[in-house]
């Protein structure tokens, strides 16, 4: 592949995440919570393992909303009709970011929980 086609290949994967946030209110709030653990995870200066573990449930997240949205719209443009089939598919697609968005949030609790309650009790 041509260094210009690898160019092209990041724009329009950057282009997909601008339609993401642009298009999908969820997504807005997962970058929210995004830029909130960040800022939690240099706050409590967490380690490079507990990193990792943010880092990887960032980007099931953000992969999950993805391939949930591009589902979606491809169903929409298979059939704008109401249609069974087409529902269930788009229930399993948001069930999947429901579950990985949960997970994430679990790895959150872990992580931040007790700490924010230490800080929360000096008050």
């Amino acid at each position: 592949m041509k260094i210009k086609d690898r160019v092209t290949s990041f724009r329009n994967a950057f282009n997909g995440m601008a339609i993401l946030l642009s298009s999908q209110t969820n997504a807005r709030l997962h970058l929210i919570a995004t830029i909130t653990v960040v800022a939690l995870g240099y706050y409590f200066q967490i380690s490079s393992n507990e990193w990792i573990l943010i880092t990887i449930a960032i980007a099931m997240v953000f992969s999950a909303e993805l391939f949930n949205t591009a589902i979606e719209r491809l169903a929409d443009a298979i059939d704008l009709e109401y249609n069974p089939k087409i529902k269930a598919i788009k229930d399993l697609a948001a069930g999947g970011v429901l579950i990985t968005a949960l997970g994430a949030a679990i790895i959150g609790i872990f992580l931040f929980g007790s700490r924010i309650i230490q800080v929360l009790s000096f008050y």
